[in-house]
């Protein structure tokens, strides 16, 4: 396996009975990196990720996790953490209590386990001591990553991380991933956050249907996705309008809408019209004042790929099946949270 690689995937494939969950899922994750998984329900992203927590095993295919082959066991090798579904909490148990039990079962002392350190990492100090039963979501989020980061991980696995998070939790939460990355570990983290994924992620992995149908830098998903809607906020909308009907591969989606105050123009163009419309509004002496995506770059292609899978509505099986799968059923959301556990 490449040394820099934590996790190579080739070809893995996993059903439940006459249920897809993977169709032939290729993935490289290297050391040190943040890499985004998404796609619909039912995809098969908690699947992928149980495999990579050593939760479940595949069918068929190659898996190596940290230099390690992966055979047919249900044990991960040591160095990865992390949680799907959800992190597993004993709701009696403090914050504090609840670390410690997990330190005790691998052995270690609570002293020298690092709880303190990890509770702080992630912004649970003051609530150290309160019982986890009267944590909110994004609190028990926040408590799963820290019983992650006891083990000092080497691959860090985690489904949906900021559910529920505030401000202030997203913050530590992000700041510690990013903390991470730089010392080396990689993270897969699957989220339904868009803003996330492009604010962390420096690659990403598209799934539909069990399969990958984007794989790679978020740079070059952009390059590869249509033309996007942009709201064009200037100091003379009226001109605006007229210079971006007249910019090759400019097209004006809507008249312009009142929105605090500013009248916003919308936009349709791949980014070399986008910026040529860009100069011409400064040679034209136009003031700038916003210039961004109405769907960000990453949900647009997140839809476009995602919607090219499904079936069309009079193919047989329409809702069920996939191609190449001799009629075999794509897997329920119910049943991919079920494998997960």
């Amino acid at each position: 396996m490449d040394s820099l690689l934590a996790v190579r995937a080739r070809g893995i494939t996993k059903c439940f009975g006459d249920v897809v969950g993977l169709d032939g899922i290729d993935l490289d994750v290297a050391q040190g990196q943040i890499h985004g998984l998404v796609g619909p329900n039912g995809a098969g992203k908690t699947t992928l990720l149980g495999l990579l927590l050593g939760l479940a095993v595949a069918d068929s295919g190659r898996l190596e996790i940290l230099g390690t082959p992966v055979g047919r066991t249900f044990a991960a090798p040591g160095g990865v953490a992390g949680f799907v579904d959800g992190p597993g909490l004993y709701p009696s148990l403090t914050a504090r209590q609840n670390l410690a039990a997990l330190a005790a079962l691998r052995g270690h002392d609570a002293r020298a386990a690092g709880i303190d350190d990890v509770l702080d990492q992630v912004g649970l100090t003051d609530v150290a001591d309160d019982r986890t039963r009267g944590f909110s979501l994004g609190m028990r989020q926040r408590l799963g990553l820290a019983a992650a980061l006891l083990t000092s991980p080497r691959l860090l696995v985690l489904d949906e991380p900021s559910n529920g998070l505030d401000p202030a939790g997203k913050k530590h939460v992000h700041g510690v991933l990013a903390r991470l990355a730089a010392q080396g570990t990689a993270v897969v983290l699957s989220s339904h956050r868009m803003d996330d994924l492009e604010a962390l992620c420096s690659e990403v992995t598209i799934l539909a249907t069990g399969r990958v149908v984007f794989s790679g830098p978020l740079s070059k998903l952009a390059a590869e996705n249509r033309a996007l809607d942009y709201r064009l906020v200037t100091s003379d909308t009226q001109a605006a309008r007229r210079l971006a009907a007249d910019a090759p591969g400019v097209h004006v989606v809507d008249d312009a809408i009142v929105r605090h105050g500013d009248e916003v123009l919308v936009v349709r163009a791949l980014a070399p019209a986008l910026d040529e419309l860009v100069v011409r509004l400064v040679h034209a002496g136009l003031a700038l004042r916003e210039l961004a995506p109405v769907v960000s770059p990453l949900e647009a292609a997140f839809l476009n790929l995602t919607e090219q899978q499904r079936p069309a509505p009079d193919e047989p099986g329409t809702g069920t099946g996939r191609p190449g799968a001799g009629g075999q059923q794509q897997r329920t959301d119910v049943q991919e949270q079920e494998a997960g556990r």
